[in-house]
């Protein structure tokens, strides 16, 4: 690739990415999130349990008369407290949906893996040293939603990297194999250089 253009495109990583600390000369090629599916599902579910509070609230509110006041306060405490922890679940899950992605740049693959906002870790390969990769889709769920697992596998101690529940497509795996094959070539074209003196 021209230098120029590769200089371009790193400063436009670097300024859209500032949290990757990229190398002289790399670039983003792609970033992959878990798949939308998952933000509709958690999106659904924390609505939902919103307004059965609500609805709860109202309930209360409207049967204010048949209970006494020490009831309707227990209650209005109760249902306080369900809907600030639905809040703060809701929340919690949104940031681990966001904290989970993947970087495939012309010189590494990096992988943020968020399980609790408390619990997080950035996995960082070589190009060159993933010997597979694979995208799998298991169930008919996976098949409608179009998502799946993309797995890559090193070379040596056979460490495979897994991205689970993200909506990759046939051609950016193919784009990613690609990637992998051209940085192998240039890492064996390195080793292959004989200093003539």
């Amino acid at each position: 690739m021209d230098e120029g253009l590769t200089k371009i495109r790193h400063e436009r990583s670097v300024k859209d990415f500032p949290f990757l600390e990229l190398e002289d000369n790399e670039y983003v090629e792609y970033a992959f999130k878990r798949a939308k599916i998952w933000l509709h599902l958690i999106l659904g579910g924390l609505s939902a349990g919103l307004i059965l509070i609500l609805l709860a609230f109202l309930l209360v509110l409207l049967s204010q008369d048949s209970l006494d006041g020490i009831g309707t306060s227990f209650l209005y405490v109760l249902l306080g407290s369900l809907l600030a922890a639905v809040c703060i679940a809701g929340l919690f899950t949104l940031m681990v949906y966001g904290g989970n992605k993947l970087f495939i740049t012309n010189k590494h693959v990096i992988q943020m893996v968020m399980v609790s906002p408390l619990a997080n870790s950035v996995n960082m390969i070589d190009l060159s040293s993933i010997e597979d990769t694979s995208f799998s889709q298991n169930g008919v769920l996976q098949k409608m939603f179009k998502y799946g697992t993309l797995r890559l596998s090193t070379v040596g101690e056979e460490t495979t990297y897994t991205f689970k529940n993200s909506d990759i497509t046939g051609e950016e795996l193919r784009a990613i194999s690609k990637l992998v094959t051209a940085a192998k070539k240039s890492a064996s074209d390195k080793d292959n250089v004989i200093i003539v003196s």
